[in-house]
């Protein structure tokens, strides 16, 4: 099917009720069955609802421009490419975003998400509200600007990301990671920011139970009050208010020179 719109249709339960298409409008309608959007280029859904019989919906297709639409259907967005989704809802988005390109998200809600996009690259985020773990794993030049994000293990293996005027709040928050950097962040969690290289934070701030930042990471830091406490950093150069406890005992790693600059000892 080509240039095709559908308004106010309702797609029952079934398969693949659009698949194999091109230039599609789809506007207001409701989507219960399985796979509708496979394989499907350049097509726009604007104040749709798909409920959870429509799990998997799009998947393999490129070109999509998403508005004002609720998704209560997992497994959503897969493979996909030039994807925008602006004022959508997802509470139930399971297995979502997974291994796409070209994505754009604005004003999007997210409940459920626990591995929200991973192995997707070039990506471009304004105000996520995400409730989900494992957000961002793999992911590979990555924008996230005005989010809040209740995601355990967010951000581990990205590579060239930048997170700017968030709030982070989970444990174990960017293991793993290379040249990620965090400006106007709000950090809170258990062990963040540990085996990291070349980690950049300017003007962030640290929640009480943000405890044994850095370990094994390659850090410039610029800290905005206090921190709990910092453990074995790799190198560079940490400057905060204070620090509740420095760590530096038998297993820290080569060279070991990091710098830490306290305003004011505690």
């Amino acid at each position: 099917m080509t240039n095709l719109r559908l308004e106010q249709v309702v797609i029952e339960p079934g398969e693949s009720a659009i698949k194999e298409s091109s230039d599609i409008s789809a506007v207001e309608c409701e989507f219960n069955g399985k796979y509708p959007f496979w394989h499907v280029h350049n097509f726009e859904i604007e104040r749709c609802q798909f409920n959870e019989g429509a799990r998997a919906a799009l998947w393999y297709s490129s070109k999509l421009r998403m508005r004002d639409t609720k998704v209560l259907a997992p497994k959503m967005f897969r493979e996909m490419s030039e994807l925008s989704l602006e004022n959508v809802s997802l509470p139930n988005a399971l297995e979502t975003l997974w291994f796409c390109r070209e994505v754009r998200l604005r004003n999007v809600q997210v409940e459920h998400g626990d591995y929200l996009l991973l192995g997707s690259s070039d990506i471009q985020v304004d105000n996520l509200q995400l409730n989900g773990n494992y957000s961002f794993q793999k992911c590979r030049k990555v924008t996230v600007k005005n989010s809040v994000l209740h995601s355990k293990d967010a951000f581990w293996e990205t590579e060239d990301v930048v997170v700017e005027n968030c709030i982070l709040d989970g444990e174990y928050l960017g293991w793993h990671s290379k040249n990620l950097r965090l400006v106007n962040c709000t950090i809170s969690g258990t062990q963040p920011l540990c085996y990291a290289e070349n980690l950049v934070l300017e003007n962030c701030s640290f929640s009480a139970d943000a405890d044994l930042a850095f370990e094994y990471s390659a850090v410039r830091a610029t800290i905005q009050g206090p921190v709990h406490s910092i453990k074995n950093p790799l190198t560079g150069h940490i400057k905060a208010l204070s620090c509740g406890q420095i760590i530096l005992d038998e297993n820290l790693r080569a060279p070991g020179d990091c710098v830490i600059e306290l305003a004011q000892s505690s």
